[in-house]
């Protein structure tokens, strides 16, 4: 057994989802060696809950939905949520050989099968404990543009992290989000503003996404206004996409333009009513991630970042915008990719990736990374 698989374990049973004795946790384990569901498995038990294991593989997966029938993505739903309804928590550890699997999959058997799956997503959201993480593999490494080796090194480096030391910064934030009027947001391509009156902000330090560093609230529906654009690329339903910019006005992508896929991006907008609508902020600073790599758990985290998230809002901090779609788009704004403001009712909060008010400097680099 690998050691770094057992610290991992440990981290995932104990501060990311905190197990007691006796909790049931569903352990889904999609595309991942063995020797990590069996690592999960010893660690729930040593806290004297219970484990589930579900064995899951993104090629069986995109057979299933290739020209499924509505029947059989609605039958697998009602058992998967009456599964999920007797889970405390959830873990999911989700490998990847290939992010472009589902890439040329029918739209409307991803639809189907998403809208039909969205219950049990929902409730797991809402009703358990649950962490989510990806699994480095060769594939990962090869969007990170690193080795295989020197990538594993940095997966777990980032994962296993120590997050207790954002706790302090993360609340300096969190409190500020929440007693944020109007935000404006500013930077090559991007000027934009929006109300978060009334909505609430929420840290996350390593208990739901692994790895983790952000605080995330959500703009009044209808106050979202300019224009915004993403220097990190994308993936979402199995189709990439670049430099993405987004018009708003009342709230609603009035216009979206892509150097790759444009069609597609407008496609997956027009998903449903709220699709066109932001369901999610988020202010990013994990001082490990510093590159984007096609995956969001990570390029969600990046150090000097935030995420504005077309779709579906989240229960803990909701604007009552309600969609299939969640989508995280990335902009950086560290000074390398082009520098950027962040401002909070006249106040400059962090510039050029950096936080600025003396309560929020122990979320910058030279402090996480400190002994």
């Amino acid at each position: 057994m690998d050691p770094r698989y057992t610290a991992l374990a440990r981290n995932l049973v104990t501060h990311s989802t905190n197990l007691q004795p006796g909790e049931k946790v569903l352990l889904h384990s999609f595309d991942i060696p063995e020797r990590m569901t069996l690592a999960l498995i010893r660690a729930v038990r040593e806290r004297n809950a219970i484990p589930f294991v579900q064995v899951q593989s993104a090629l069986l997966d995109r057979e299933c939905i290739l020209d499924g029938e509505t029947e059989q993505f609605e039958a697998s739903s009602h058992w998967e949520m009456e599964r999920m309804q007797k889970m405390d928590a959830y873990i999911a550890i989700r490998g990847s050989k290939n992010v472009f699997e589902n890439s040329d999959l029918p739209p409307e058997d991803m639809k189907r099968a998403m809208k039909a799956m969205k219950p049990v997503l929902d409730w797991r959201v809402k009703k358990t404990k649950w962490c989510i993480l990806r699994w480095p593999s060769a594939s990962m490494a090869q969007q990170a543009k690193m080795s295989t080796e020197a990538f594993e090194e940095f997966y777990f480096d980032a994962c296993c992290m120590n997050y207790g030391r954002m706790v302090e910064g993360m609340s300096s934030l969190e409190d500020r989000m929440r007693e944020a009027n109007e935000v404006k947001l500013s930077g090559p391509g991007t000027n934009l503003s929006f109300s978060l009156k009334g909505i609430n902000a929420v840290a996350c330090g390593g208990t739901h996404n692994i790895p983790d560093g952000e605080v995330f609230s959500c703009p009044v529906k209808d106050s979202v206004e300019g224009t915004i654009t993403f220097n990190a690329d994308t993936i979402y339903q199995g189709t990439s996409f670049s430099d993405i910019c987004l018009k708003f006005k009342n709230g609603k992508i009035i216009e979206a333009t892509s150097s790759s896929n444009e069609d597609k991006l407008n496609e997956i907008l027009d998903s449903d009513a709220g699709a066109r609508f932001i369901g999610e902020f988020a202010i990013a600073f994990n001082p490990m991630i510093r590159e984007p790599m096609l995956d969001i758990l990570f390029d969600e985290k990046i150090c000097g970042s935030f995420h504005f998230t077309p779709g579906q809002a989240y229960e803990e901090a909701n604007n009552g915008n309600e969609s299939q779609v969640h989508w995280d788009m990335v902009n950086i704004q560290r000074e390398e990719w082009g520098g950027g403001e962040i401002w909070f009712d006249e106040e400059l909060i962090r510039k050029d990736g950096l936080f600025v008010p003396t309560d929020l400097h122990k979320l910058n680099p030279d402090y996480l990374l400190s002994s």
